[in-house]
């Protein structure tokens, strides 16, 4: 069946790690025209995916013709980064968010001062970007001058951040002559407030004019209006936009979503967390209203065995009904071929399993938490991170959920649960599934087209209803 648009058309494409995914939308009309995806060739030329994926589109919809071609990527692993800071609960973390919200994917975090073996881990990871932090503007000078100078002793090259102390930021960039440095402001100015925003724009800048470049993806240029940003940036773009609405389209108000991967598992929370009660006392600083955290050790393939890890075999056993021997025999064939589908009703449960573990863990890594606290005037409470317990909508994406006949199932898994009683996960959601796939779509979307993009998402996603605490 033709849906050739009648308006104006768009073409979305998504350069993911293993899928090149693209979406066309018909602005005018304010409607999905159709989705199509194929294997992402970045190792050879990314157009080859990128031209099996439009032709698969067009045996959909008929011909197309696009007045824009936007993209985003993920592609060769997306944008890696290292960050350090002084302290691990403050400036260090500050960074890290700074990081993951830009759509980078952090693969370490020093604190306090780096040393030489710090300095030759560095050289081996290769990171794209490194960013460097540490000390309020005018406090503590020396961690971050000190990191400085070891950082440019490491035998590999790469983009160097500096976004700490100011009073420090002349000296750190004269101990590093030759390199490609960037001064931006301190994340963290003042001692629990958190700035992240200036440097979440240089890592998107960065993004744009160097790392497309060296994963090969400049090879599009002559076909798409630009790559505008990495895939999981266009994904918190996109539920920001689902929350908050526009001024002609409503939002859904706050909530949370997952994106369950393969390799990882994405938990974004649209909220401010901030602590509901007058006895409540934050600890740290007040997380950002957007915001996202990746478990890089769980995913249903890739990371399976970091599930397992974890929440141990009995968890999985009692959450597949499987025994423990059966689960490892499965799980040692995963390993073995990550591309492994379930085909039986034992392997299905256990994809079930590790699903529902896989989100249980990282909503608990990714919500704050509540402890019971004595003080002159009596008990009080002291809040780490956010409070989502009464966010009430739940975003559900990624090849293990939108091929997932349970995932109301595995949603309840997302929610608070006595085994961790000082989470502040969500107690009472309403789920809604990306059974097509848009959400980095509708991220790009946004930035064209902000109200076509809420409209297409409040359309197009999948409403699983209201979703009550798992009973395993």
């Amino acid at each position: 069946m033709s849906c050739e648009p009648q308006g104006r058309s768009i073409l979305l494409i998504d350069f993911g790690s293993t899928y090149t995914k693209v979406t066309a939308v018909d602005t005018d009309a304010k409607q999905l025209l159709g989705t199509a995806e194929a294997f992402t060739t970045v190792e050879t030329d990314i157009n080859d995916g990128l031209s099996v994926a439009l032709t698969r589109l067009e045996k959909k919809t008929g011909p197309l013709s696009f007045d824009r071609q936007l993209a985003c990527s993920s592609a060769a692993g997306g944008l890696r980064m290292v960050t350090s800071g002084l302290v691990p609960e403050l400036t260090a973390e500050a960074a890290r968010l700074a990081s993951l919200g830009a759509g980078a994917k952090v693969v370490k975090v020093y604190a306090f001062k780096l040393t030489r073996g710090d300095v030759r881990e560095i050289a081996a990871l290769k990171p794209d970007i490194f960013l460097l932090t540490g000390g309020i503007d005018g406090g503590d000078a020396e961690y971050i001058i000190h990191n400085a100078g070891m950082l440019a002793e490491c035998e590999s090259r790469f983009p160097v951040i500096i976004a700490g102390n100011r009073n420090a930021a002349d000296e750190c960039a004269e101990r590093l002559p030759g390199w490609e440095l960037f001064l931006c402001d301190n994340v963290m100015p003042k001692l629990g407030v958190l700035r992240i925003e200036p440097v979440q724009q240089v890592i998107r800048d960065l993004f744009l004019r160097r790392i497309i470049r060296a994963k090969g993806l400049s090879k599009t240029e002559r076909l798409i209006d630009g790559i505008l940003m990495p895939t999981p940036s266009a994904i918190l773009q996109a539920m920001e936009l689902l929350a908050k609405g526009t001024s002609r389209t409503a939002g859904l108000g706050d909530l949370v979503a997952v994106d369950l991967g393969g390799a990882t598992t994405d938990v974004y929370s649209i909220a401010s967390g901030a602590p509901k009660t007058a006895n409540t006392i934050l600890k740290g600083f007040a997380e950002p209203y957007a915001k996202r955290t990746v478990e890089g050790d769980i995913g249903m393939r890739y990371s399976a065995s970091g599930v397992l890890e974890a929440v141990g075999v009995q968890r999985l056993s009692a959450l597949s009904g499987l025994g423990e021997t059966q689960i490892t025999q499965l799980l040692s064939a995963i390993r073995e071929n990550p591309g492994l589908l379930p085909q039986t009703a034992a392997e299905e449960a256990l994809d079930n399993a590790l699903a529902a573990a896989a989100v249980e863990t990282a909503f608990t890594r990714h919500a704050g938490t509540l402890e019971q606290v004595y003080t002159p005037m009596g008990p009080a409470y002291s809040q780490s991170g956010k409070d989502l317990t009464g966010v009430e909508t739940l975003v559900m994406t990624g090849g293990a959920i939108i091929h997932n006949k349970k995932a109301g199932q595995v949603a309840a898994y997302t929610l608070y649960n006595p085994r961790t009683p000082a989470s502040l996960k969500p107690k009472r959601v309403r789920a809604w599934v990306d059974r097509s796939y848009i959400l980095a779509a509708m991220g790009l979307l946004g930035e064209a087209d902000p109200d076509t993009a809420v409209t297409i998402m409040k359309k197009e996603l999948e409403d699983y209803g209201t979703v009550e605490q798992a009973a395993v």
